[in-house]
């Protein structure tokens, strides 16, 4: 997945707010973190405010299901 296409996705889940696109928007983080590294999933949440939507915070490890 692209970074573009990872931050058009999270946008959609923002907009939307709520429990469900919060984990939706957790398993976005978990691909990006896998392709592209944390210092991607670090700058998309601050650029996003993943951190005051959702609660997630920068740092924070997200992982695909099914991997470690």
């Amino acid at each position: 997945m692209t970074l573009d296409r990872a931050r058009e996705l999270l946008a959609r889940q923002v907009s939307f707010g709520g429990g469900y696109q919060r984990n939706g928007a957790r398993l976005v983080l978990a691909e990006v973190a896998h392709e592209h590294g944390q210092a991607a999933v670090d700058r998309l949440i601050i650029e996003l405010g993943l951190d005051s939507v959702f609660g997630f915070a920068v740092g924070e490890h997200f992982t695909i299901p099914g991997q470690k």
